[in-house]
């Protein structure tokens, strides 16, 4: 029962190191490097998401899926990103502050 209980738990982790290693396998790559170029990114981008300093962009993410094929829906959840909705702050919609007028 505990190994099930760990098994569920790193399942929804995010883990953009499978989703990496998922492109690699299914695009018959040899390695990070093949993946960048194909990607159009420099290398030290996707070590940098292996080693969680930076994050899977939307930008990235649809690259991803022009190259493979694989939906948005599937790269995320390959990454352990389960949400079904994105929610942005309504804050992002409010217009910005009049400044004074200049003199």
């Amino acid at each position: 029962m505990a190994n099930l209980l760990e098994l569920q738990t790193r399942e929804f982790q995010y883990d953009p190191d499978n989703l990496l290693d998922t492109l690699i396998h299914h695009l018959h790559f040899k390695n990070d490097a093949a993946l960048s170029r194909a990607l159009e990114v420099a290398p030290p981008v996707i070590s940098k998401i292996r080693h969680r300093r930076l994050s899977v962009g939307a930008s990235l993410l649809i690259r991803m899926h022009e190259i493979s094929e694989y939906s948005i829906k599937d790269l995320r959840a390959f990454m352990g990103d389960r949400r079904t909705k994105f929610r942005i702050s309504p804050q992002h919609f409010k217009p910005k502050p009049a400044s004074a007028a200049p003199l």
